[in-house]
């Protein structure tokens, strides 16, 4: 057996449980809109598991000082987080007075009382060099295996030399691509396990969803918040769903059963 049968191989095993899910919903950036909680938020994280969410996805920078934290921009409160010391953001509180979370604040939060979410997470492609991105992917990955939640986590970036970085560290971990400009075929060549891309990109290409099932990797698609558009996704049977409407799409899923 060569190395990528291996690779292939394990994979299967470690994460069969995403290639098997059919339409799956992922709460992007929590479940935060219906109880107006703030986007990648603690809260918004409890909420996604307490309402058993196959995923929950969130966004991680690192600060000037090495902090992981969660946040979707580049700036907090106007402040560009790569060049701000984690104790100078905290000083501005989120909308429902939590602090900015850490990664691992965060992750320990998600492992807690959580026996069906998985823990999607967004490595954000660094403002001020490609290499720093990738330093910060390894650091995630690292606290992430210390909190022992690895199996329960999977890497999603819009960086392709992240997810490459990443995969050259760990060979089991569950890896999406976001950007939208690769094929299913050549992200496995790179042993990417996923395409994660924004719908458009698959009712423009609808060849790669037969493509990436032929090859066996993971379709997801994000951000799927228009009942249409859902409908559209839950007809060609994606593996993931992600959205800021869980609640419209579980409602949508039961009207397509």
């Amino acid at each position: 057996m060569n190395k990528f049968k291996i690779f292939s191989a394990v994979c299967l095993i470690a994460f069969s449980y995403c290639s098997a899910q059919k339409n799956a919903i992922v709460a992007h950036r929590g479940a935060w809109k219906k109880n107006n909680l703030p986007e990648n938020s603690i809260a918004s994280l409890r909420h996604a598991i307490d309402l058993k969410l196959p995923g929950s996805e969130f966004d991680v920078w690192r600060t000037a000082d090495d902090s992981l934290v969660i946040n979707h921009d580049a700036h907090y409160n106007k402040l560009l987080i790569e060049e701000t010391n984690y104790a100078d953001l905290i000083k501005f509180k989120l909308s429902n007075g939590e602090k900015l979370p850490t990664l691992y604040e965060y992750i320990s939060e998600g492992m807690r009382n959580n026996k069906h979410t998985l823990l999607v997470c967004e490595i954000k492609p660094s403002e001020i060099s490609k290499e720093r991105g990738q330093k910060t992917g390894v650091a995630a990955v690292e606290t992430i295996k210390r909190l022992k939640a690895d199996k329960n986590t999977c890497y999603i970036s819009f960086d392709y030399d992240i997810l490459k970085k990443i995969r050259a560290i760990d060979s089991k971990t569950s890896l999406q691509y976001l950007e939208g400009n690769k094929s299913p075929k050549e992200v496995k060549a790179d042993k990417i396990n996923g395409v994660d891309y924004h719908y458009s990109v698959f009712q423009k290409h609808p060849e790669w969803i037969q493509e990436a099932k032929d090859n066996k990797i993971i379709l997801n698609a994000w951000t799927v918040n228009d009942a249409k558009d859902m409908d559209w996704i839950i007809a060609h049977k994606f593996n993931y769903i992600t959205t800021n409407e869980p609640e419209l799409l579980k409602e949508r899923k039961e009207i397509k059963k």
